[in-house]
């Protein structure tokens, strides 16, 4: 999937998505491990990359929640002196 298509959806769709991408990966692992050729070699590293494109964004939604939260903490403790 593409990075805006990825951006567009809700948290909880990422966090199915990945799970789904996760399955996909374990069946094309376990192909690949017993020998048989996989219908489409390409698909295992794109499947890594778009779990890797969600695991961007997951982070991204925490850091920004997580640095919203220290600025509005360090706002209220701020005292301000005018110069």
């Amino acid at each position: 999937m593409k990075f805006k298509e990825l951006k567009a959806m809700q948290k909880s769709e990422l966090k199915d998505k990945k799970t789904e991408l996760y399955k996909e990966l374990m069946k094309e692992n376990a192909q690949v491990a017993t020998g048989t050729t996989p219908k489409n070699p390409g698909k295992i590293r794109l499947t890594k990359k778009t779990i890797a494109r969600i695991n961007l964004l997951l982070a991204e939604e925490n850091n920004q929640a997580w640095q919203f939260a220290l600025n509005a903490d360090y706002h209220k403790t701020c005292v301000f002196v005018k110069a």
